[in-house]
């Protein structure tokens, strides 16, 4: 499987697709105007505990207060050791004896802030290299469960623990890319990460609360970290200013990657190569065709994401069952695929097909598995329901792309309907006669969008003489080309 990187540079934007044998599979954007927090850190002061949330909201020096919930907090080992021995070890500490009001603590973005929700915070402070992730106030060695070599695992493990620091109390994470690294790839990382977490904690020490103190690297670079593995075959970037602080970062941390690094100077905009610009547009709507003509209707809510399944024109050409069994295995693909593309997060609901045969169920969920595997979102999967619908969770750390994208519509309000032309007419009858009711006028002037004036003076024509009669005052109409269809106004004359 060839995979290749572009990123695609403006001077306010830049976006990075991650393409499988010429399909995009994802895509990451980051704005000037708003970068992601996730992997800021920040000296915060709590504004305000919440005993029955069991969290805070700290001021970190942003718009809105952030979130801080007491499962997130991590405490030193020996305050630990203290409150566990007043409270008894079996009972969580409470936010009350964790935090108080005023209190300056170090945190870290987990989450971005999302719609108008603020961002989500932890105590728990880990920086990423490479290779590995360091968390300072943890212990002990994790390896990637992408990791599935069980011997690479233990090879891993002992060539961290014969090079660990002896004054090193931290806890470091082993990350996918490091399946084929050597002793000299971990102690580079170890020394640039213990160097890095040493500046952090001065620099908390001289902030101010509500300040920043570390910001995560910007999303290009974040690329060449996270993103390039062996499988990738180049990274192609079309901007030269880009290109060179690539070289210069690949040159100085992975200078095994540096040979895929490309300035694409063709003619043709980088993303028009393998069609990107169409695949976006593609993801912003909520149908999604299927070769075998079947296909997807995903909805997004503020509460989670559904994703229902039809065959469509799709016939099969043995049986029923067969047809949505084969269905169901090719909207699987599409799922996984939509799931990183889309960046859809929290609680996500498949309505598959309902299929009769036990072994179907367990081949659609095993495929649904397997095809996830390649996801960087963290994912948990349930079985499939009697109802055929399977529950699944996607861990969200940033917004989707369609709310990086789109803001809800100004006609509809986001309910993605608007109301029929003769609904809005017989609202305005009936704000007529309120107003007849309530207050004296000679006449009354209606101001609407053109479609509806038009039905009033025509297929309404005779319920509006009526209500000139009931009333006994005269009603006119004036178009406004600026209103949209909901919109109207009764002005009494």
């Amino acid at each position: 499987m060839s995979e290749e990187i572009l990123i695609n540079v403006m001077p306010n934007e830049t976006r990075v697709a991650v393409v499988e044998n010429g399909i995009m599979q994802e895509l990451y954007i980051e704005r000037g105007s708003r970068r992601g927090l996730v992997g800021n850190i920040y000296k915060g002061r709590v504004s305000r505990v919440l005993p029955g949330m069991q969290a805070a909201f700290v001021d970190i020096g942003l718009d809105r207060a952030a979130f801080l919930h007491a499962s997130d907090i991590r405490l030193p080992t020996g305050q630990l050791g203290n409150l566990e021995s007043k409270m008894g070890a079996e009972v969580p500490p409470t936010i009350t004896s964790l935090l108080t009001e005023g209190q300056e603590v170090l945190v870290q973005v987990i989450k971005d802030p999302i719609g108008a929700k603020g961002a989500r915070l932890t105590t728990q402070i880990s920086i990423a290299s490479r290779y590995l992730v360091y968390m300072p106030e943890m212990s002990g060695v994790g390896v990637s469960l992408k990791i599935d070599n069980e011997a690479d695992r233990q090879r891993l493990k002992d060539l961290l623990a014969s090079i660990w620091p002896e004054d090193d109390q931290g806890g470091y994470i082993i990350r996918t890319v490091a399946e084929g690294a050597v002793e000299a790839d971990l102690r580079a990382d170890i020394e640039f990460l213990r160097k890095l977490w040493h500046l952090i904690k001065e620099r908390a020490r001289m902030t101010k609360a509500g300040s920043i103190i570390h910001e995560d690297l910007s999303l290009v670079i974040r690329t060449m970290r996270d993103l390039v593995r062996e499988k990738v075959e180049r990274v192609r970037v079309d901007s030269r200013e880009t290109y060179f602080k690539l070289v210069d970062f690949s040159n100085r941390f992975i200078s095994d990657l540096f040979t895929t690094i490309e300035h694409y100077q063709g003619e043709r905009p980088i993303f028009d190569l393998y069609g990107i610009e169409d695949e976006i547009q593609k993801s912003l709507s909520r149908k999604v065709q299927l070769k075998s003509g079947g296909y997807l209707i995903i909805d997004q809510t503020e509460a989670m994401a559904t994703i229902d399944v039809n065959t469509g024109a799709f016939v099969g050409h043995r049986n029923l069952e067969e047809t949505i069994f084969k269905t169901n295995l090719e909207a699987v693909q599409a799922i996984c695929r939509q799931l990183r593309l889309r960046n859809l997060g929290g609680i996500i609901i498949i309505d598959f097909i309902d299929m009769e045969e036990e072994d179907h169920k367990r081949q659609v969920l095993r495929a649904l598995e397997h095809g996830l595997e390649k996801d960087h979102a963290k994912t948990y999967i349930s079985e499939v329901s009697s109802l055929g619908l399977v529950e699944m969770t996607r861990k969200r750390t940033r917004e989707s792309l369609e709310q990086i994208l789109c803001e809800p519509c100004p006609t509809c309000s986001g309910r993605g309907t608007v109301k029929t032309v003769e609904t809005v007419c017989y609202e305005i009858l009936r704000e007529v006669l309120r107003e007849a009711k309530q207050f004296e006028a000679s006449r009354y002037l209606v101001i609407a969008a053109q479609e509806i004036v038009d039905r009033l003076m025509d297929e309404e024509s005779t319920h509006v003489a009526e209500l000139e009669a009931f009333i006994g005052k005269p009603i006119k109409f004036q178009p406004e080309l600026l209103y949209m269809r909901e919109q109207f106004d009764v002005v009494m004359m």
